[in-house]
């Protein structure tokens, strides 16, 4: 479904449910330069059991209009816009790598309004290499090769998948090609440009679930202990066999953890 703000379609997907205003919610937030895709499998099984399961696409991505917003504040601020136009007044709230830190940002503005915060492929500050934004920047396709090679466990890259039919890497490889326009450089920069995330992590009393790739080579698991210090509640959980892809590096393991983190 879409639903109009700032003058502009953003593309929802549900799980294929109605909205029911009964139930609880839970909103997905993409990774740089993806889009709602990622989250199909975790999107679909909590609609089916008794959420309001909410994947976007932030505005420049996937299926919405606008232009890419260039900073994690500016995601911030229009996810609760977001929030406002959807009639979603308490959720939970869930992040992958950059939609960690958007998560982050989100619920330290009103954290009255998130029941729970998980945030998958971590890490404060998100430092991003020069050479990768180079490549993002002059639309490279170097970049996506970067984040293939350092994004995903040595195991992943063999090509083997729990999910038949599937290659982790091909499938991540042709998604992040429809971010060779800008977009992948802007939301890279984004992230490397957040400096805001330790004070945002102290203004959020609620459970906060942390899930790290011990093989991750883009956000490694030393890169968020800064930010599970300044945090009141912190769950860190570390899957053995993942990089920084783990949501199609090892689903099961992160659907796991998601039910655990949202008590279902």
């Amino acid at each position: 479904m879409n639903i109009t703000l700032d003058n502009n379609q953003v593309y929802v997907t549900t799980g294929r449910e109605a909205f029911n205003p009964d139930k609880p919610n839970i909103v997905f937030i993409h990774g740089a330069g993806l889009d709602h895709t990622t989250w199909v499998l975790f999107n679909r099984f909590f609609a089916r059991n008794g959420f309001n399961s909410i994947a976007f696409d932030l505005p420049g991505h996937g299926k919405s209009e606008g232009s890419a917003l260039a900073s994690i504040e500016e995601m911030a601020s229009w996810v609760v816009r977001f929030l406002d136009a959807a009639n979603i007044t308490t959720t939970a709230i869930v992040g992958h790598s950059m939609g960690s830190l958007v998560a982050l940002e989100t619920a330290s503005l009103s954290p009255h309004r998130f029941d729970a915060v998980v945030l998958l492929g971590t890490g404060v500050p998100m430092v991003v290499g020069e050479e990768l934004l180079d490549a993002a920047r002059n639309n490279d396709h170097a970049a996506i090769d970067m984040i293939m090679l350092f994004g995903h466990a040595y195991s992943s890259q063999l090509g083997g998948n729990r999910v038949a039919g599937i290659n982790v890497v091909n499938a991540n490889m042709r998604l992040l090609e429809r971010s060779l326009n800008g977009v992948l450089y802007n939301d890279l920069n984004a992230c490397n440009e957040y400096s805001n995330g330790l004070k945002a992590a102290g203004k959020i009393n609620k459970p906060v679930t942390l899930i790290l790739g011990k093989e991750d080579q883009m956000t490694p698991t030393g890169t968020a202990k800064d930010l599970i210090n300044s945090l009141t509640e912190p769950e860190v959980v570390i899957l053995s066999g993942c990089g920084h892809m783990m949501l199609s590096e090892d689903p099961e393991a992160v659907h796991k953890c998601l039910v655990k983190a949202l008590h279902f």
